[in-house]
């Protein structure tokens, strides 16, 4: 087995190395002056099972490209198989079409991962479940959820009837249930259906009247659904208000609006590397460096990864 880190996240891909006992392969990554990417790996890999770890985030297209230049390298210096593993895959959010003459982005990339040369594909949280059918090759979807609940199950927030499980919209509510499980809560839904910042209490679906309400979603990009829904819930009497995500996206000065909200924390993984700028009062990060190595191990040595999906693992 060999392990390769690419730039798009290389703390994260570092710390997975580590709980591997296994060090990363030298490889080096140039920019020309004009863009073009040029790749070396200094290290033979004929024969060998090899894990490419990369996430696809800011700058997202130099990542992909970075990673397609990557497989392409690999698949004409003989590797034996070849996994992508994506703590956050970019474009997932355009996984169907909503308007006419409008592109399934997710579909081109997941087609492009795969002629470039990938015999798998490990994910973390994808925006939509059924991306893993864009790919003709194994995809292992793993989910970062008992690591978020996990960390507000020890904070002990309150009992079952204090706490409740928030979706910022409808299409997050399979996630909310899901989380809500750990504390054996109900769930409320944001119904908010436009872009129009004020807040109204009648946006909430369910009981929130002074209960500890937690959000949950897959990704934080501008943060305005996760403020807006914060500040609805405020309005609507909640106690208090934390957020939780996997992916911290952070752009468009989400982090200002963050930390300038209701919530109490805001709680995501290292899934994309967070600059310090990018980092502020309220921000939690938990890793996934276990979760990712556990998984490369598990398929490595052909064993089951369904032991993952479970918190107690």
């Amino acid at each position: 087995m060999k392990l390769i880190a690419l730039n798009g996240n290389f703390d994260l891909a570092e710390a997975v190395a580590k709980h591997v006992e296994m060090p990363l392969l030298s490889t080096s990554v140039k920019h020309f002056a004009d863009g073009e990417i040029q790749i070396n790996i200094d290290e033979t890999v004929r024969g060998d099972d090899v894990f490419v770890i990369q996430s696809i985030n800011d700058p997202v297209n130099e990542n992909f490209m970075e990673l397609m230049i990557m497989l392409d390298a690999l698949r004409r210096a003989s590797a034996h198989t070849i996994n992508v593993v994506l703590p956050y895959f970019a474009y997932s959010r355009a996984d169907r079409k909503t308007r006419s003459r409008e592109p399934i982005t997710a579909k081109l990339v997941s087609n492009l991962i795969e002629i470039g040369g990938a015999d798998r594909v490990v994910a973390l949280d994808l925006h939509a479940d059924q991306i893993q059918g864009f790919f003709d090759i194994p995809v292992d979807h793993l989910q970062a959820l008992p690591i978020l609940a996990d960390y507000f199950v020890k904070k002990n927030l309150g009992t079952s009837d204090e706490i409740v499980v928030v979706a910022p919209d409808h299409s997050s509510t399979k996630r909310a249930r899901a989380m809500a499980e750990y504390f054996d809560c109900p769930i409320a839904i944001v119904d908010k259906r436009d872009n129009n910042p004020s807040v109204d209490p009648l946006d909430i679906i369910g009981d929130v009247d002074g209960k500890i309400c937690l959000i949950a979603d897959d990704l934080i990009d501008t943060a305005s659904r996760m403020v807006w829904s914060a500040n609805s819930l405020h309005a609507a009497g909640a106690k208090a208000v934390y957020g939780c995500a996997t992916h911290a996206i952070f752009s468009s000065g989400a982090t200002e609006k963050l930390q300038k909200s209701y919530l109490q924390e805001v709680v995501v993984t290292n899934s994309i590397r967070i600059p310090e700028e990018k980092r502020f009062d309220k921000l939690v990060t938990l890793s996934v460096s276990d979760l990712l190595a556990n998984a490369i191990q598990k398929i490595y040595n052909n064993q089951s990864i369904h032991a993952l999906f479970d918190s107690k693992n």
